[in-house]
């Protein structure tokens, strides 16, 4: 059984790992060599790698910060964090695009599983949000351009959608063996029951219409968890506000939930925009609040609603929902897809 607790440090290390707090200071507890760190990101240090060809461009190589490639790599994510705190354990990251996070959680729970390790900081990160990172996504048509109205752009599953709304950030979850957290005595969240991984195979960036490579994947990750179709009640969906990507991921869901009445889905993005690599990460903390709390946040901005959606997508207002199942989607360019299911810690 993986489970999510909390870990914090004195107050001089300045990590807070989102949506854990109030536990003592547990330091001393956790074997750093069996400790790891997989917090991947989609598009790396893009600020870093901006401003250092605008310095050779402009200035010459002479001007290029001597942190331009160690601050552009994506694998420093984890290797700062893990020099920071001193985990020697596994590390590395993983960077597919806009499904990095759950493939990071996905593989950081299989470590744990296989006794490579005994607790891992997982997640994704991302800060995207300059000229070159919005103007690559305006090139390939995947912004929205209500440009008029920002507060409504970013509205999933609504007829009027016009592309996403880049939002950043990051969000990592404290994942590890029920055993290991008994023994630390933390206080237990959730329980991560399972997931998957796996790839379209189609297109850089478009998804299949039929969503086979998504429901396929939303298959494997309920066979991993060894939950039935029935138990899942709750999906934080990937739900990006774009025209295709929204009704695809729909058509998958219906494909593999043949009863839709008693699932709720909701779109984070919806609020926060699309934070890209760390938007998994984000939406697990979404998904595992609504867990722990009962309480579904809504999909805003929803006008005009797609009448194939034919769920409730908790439009406009909270709604409370004691979730059973819960599964997270994430997808992202080439075709990755990854799915990760969650439900409440039962001792």
């Amino acid at each position: 059984m993986l489970i999510l607790a909390p870990i914090t440090y004195p107050r001089s290390k300045a990590y807070s790992f989102i949506g854990f707090h109030n536990v003592q200071h547990l330091h001393q507890r956790i074997d750093k060599e069996r400790t790891g760190v997989l917090v991947g990101t989609g598009m790396g240090g893009l600020t870093v790698f901006s401003d250092g060809v605008q310095n050779l461009i402009e200035k010459g190589y002479r001007k290029i910060t001597p942190f331009f490639i160690p601050y552009s790599i994506t694998n420093m994510s984890s290797a700062l964090l893990a020099i920071e705190l001193g985990f020697m354990g596994p590390n590395y990251s993983i960077s597919t695009a806009c499904a990095t996070s759950n493939y990071c959680f996905y593989a950081a729970a299989n470590h744990i599983r296989r006794g490579e390790a005994e607790l891992m900081i997982a997640g994704g990160t991302e800060a995207a949000i300059i000229p070159i990172g919005l103007g690559g996504f305006v090139a390939c048509r995947a912004l929205s351009q209500r440009n008029d109205d920002p507060r409504t752009a970013s509205r999933p599953w609504d007829k009027d959608r016009d592309g996403f709304v880049m939002g950043e950030g990051a969000g990592v979850l404290v994942m590890e063996s029920l055993e290991h957290a008994m023994k630390r005595g933390a206080p237990i969240i959730a329980e991560y029951l399972g997931g998957a991984v796996n790839c379209d195979a189609h297109h850089m960036t478009d998804p299949r219409a039929d969503g086979f490579g998504v429901s396929s994947c939303i298959e494997r990750s309920l066979e991993d968890a060894g939950v039935s179709h029935e138990e899942v009640n709750y999906i934080n969906a990937h739900a990006t506000s774009t025209l295709a990507g929204d009704l695809a991921e729909i058509n998958a869901i219906k494909k593999v939930f043949k009863n839709t009445s008693d699932i709720k889905i909701n779109a984070t993005k919806s609020m926060i925009g699309h934070c890209l690599g760390a938007s998994g990460g984000l939406e697990a903390i979404a998904t595992v609040k609504a867990i722990t709390t009962g309480w579904l946040h809504p999909s805003i901005n929803q006008f005009n609603p797609e009448p194939s959606v034919e769920f409730d997508t908790v439009a406009n207002q909270k709604k409370q929902h004691e979730v059973n199942v819960a599964i997270s989607n994430s997808f992202g360019f080439g075709g990755h897809n990854s799915v990760v299911a969650f439900s409440a810690f039962e001792p």
